[in-house]
């Protein structure tokens, strides 16, 4: 062919022969497991942080502090909050008992019918969330009013004087029905003591974990609550 510089392979003008060399890439196994970038060991660390708070708080009271190093009585084991537990508003609505859980609760049993030692108890239960300053937004106040088996579920009145003082703004009290065979069930008082005698805190997770004395000295019971809300920090949901 005219312009061809091929040549015949016994011309003399022929070029010498190259080997040809194959490079052979080994094909992965499809057998072999397939392994998955960073491993399992960031998501264990990433788990043990988020443990981390709740493991703190039960280690701070229940482990490292001796039992008397505490003004309430804790709880042990603490008591689970019953997901059954039947609660409404005041109006008669039902109320999830899970909905109680994310925050902290310092907890009063008392009737609708308030009486002097009520008023008191409130009042105090409202001091203690506000001596504690800028956490106190990580506590709930909790009024749990018992009602009688044969009561048939509906609106409770409460006094004027009373509705207002629950209600106001920034200072809410969350106010429900509980029928008392099951509150009895679920919190119980000191021997020789009725259930209206003690305020009950309990954790976000719906544990009742500490009772304090009957007529408590606030700032002893508001260091107990400290000490909680800091070996508790980043677990429970501010302002719930």
């Amino acid at each position: 062919m005219s312009g061809s510089n091929l040549s015949a392979p016994d011309s003399p003008n022929a070029m010498p022969a190259e080997p040809v060399t194959l490079t052979v890439h080994r094909l992965p196994d499809p057998a072999a497991p397939v392994q998955r970038r960073g491993g399992r060991l960031p998501m264990l660390l990433v788990m043990a942080l988020c443990a981390a708070p709740v493991v703190a708080s039960y280690l701070t009271f229940y482990v490292i502090q001796p039992r008397g190093s505490a003004y309430g009585e804790l709880i042990t084991p603490a008591a689970e909050l019953p997901a059954d537990l039947p609660l409404r508003t005041l109006q008669g609505r039902q109320v999830a008992a899970a909905s109680l859980q994310g925050q902290w609760l310092l907890t009063v049993v008392q009737p609708a019918a308030c009486g002097t030692d009520c008023e008191r108890q409130l009042f105090v239960q409202r001091q203690l969330r506000e001596m504690l300053g800028k956490e106190r937004d990580r506590v709930d106040k909790l009024w749990l009013i018992p009602t009688e088996a044969d009561a048939a579920p509906g609106p409770v009145q409460l006094a004027p004087t009373l509705v207002a003082a629950v209600g106001q703004k920034g200072a809410e009290v969350t106010v429900l029905q509980v029928p008392r065979e099951r509150l009895e069930a679920w919190l119980k008082p000191a021997p020789g003591h009725a259930l209206a005698d003690h305020f009950y805190v309990i954790d976000p997770l719906g544990r009742w974990m500490l009772r304090a004395p009957a007529a408590p000295e606030p700032s002893k019971l508001k260091n107990d609550l400290v000490k909680l809300l800091k070996a508790s920090a980043g677990w429970d949901k501010p302002g719930r």
